[in-house]
């Protein structure tokens, strides 16, 4: 991954954060991938940097903000993963004008359709709440242009997957990205299913 290939102010955000010493085999493999616009399924261990992969590919596809309605929505598990990535983009995304929101379980769900549609461009949220703003219209869709699953095994396991694939019958013209900790027979139907000649990149 070389930073001059990313937009300057993705590549300050960073810098600023002490990411650019070494990046881990994962985000080296998988960030140019995702800048290509390609559907991508990344398979790599806990701890590996594939979620911060996400982040800043994420970033360098939207480079800044644009329209009203989110451009990505990132699907994750729990309200505390969710808030870590929103972290990570607030952090990575620090010199852009990224606008970025994270609609959770325990939340007021009026609150979070009201701010949904204040405007931003990244949607980060756990399924259920996904789910249930979709079911009141609560998330508009017709800017989205990527649809990205962190931690797909987990939610896949706990039978997460009709979310999955009711936002991502809606899309068209989406990139989708995945991330699981490895390999499971019910990720051939995914992929088969919502992704269009997906690279799959797997590390230790």
């Amino acid at each position: 991954m070389k930073l001059k290939k990313l937009t300057p102010e993705l590549a300050s955000g960073i810098i600023n954060a002490g990411f650019d010493k070494e990046p881990r085999e994962i985000q080296s493999a998988s960030i140019p991938k995702i800048k290509s616009g390609g559907d991508l399924f990344i398979i790599a261990s806990e701890g590996s940097g594939k979620s911060t992969a996400l982040v800043i590919g994420v970033i360098q596809q939207l480079k800044a903000a644009f329209e009203e309605a989110p451009r990505a929505i990132i699907l994750t598990t729990t309200k505390e993963k969710a808030f870590e990535l929103e972290e990570q983009f607030t952090l990575l995304g620090k010199h852009t004008n990224l606008r970025t929101f994270t609609a959770f379980d325990q939340g007021i769900l009026q609150y979070q359709k009201d701010m949904i549609y204040e405007g931003l461009d990244i949607l980060i949220c756990t399924p259920k709440r996904l789910t249930e703003l979709v079911n009141i219209n609560g998330v508009p869709m017709t800017k989205v242009s990527m649809l990205v699953v962190d931690e797909a095994d987990t939610l896949m396991i706990n039978r997460n997957h009709a979310i999955i694939y009711r936002i991502a019958d809606g899309l068209k013209k989406t990139q989708f990205l995945i991330s699981a900790n490895k390999w499971y027979d019910k990720f051939d139907k995914l992929t088969e299913r919502i992704m269009k000649n997906p690279m799959i990149i797997e590390t230790e």
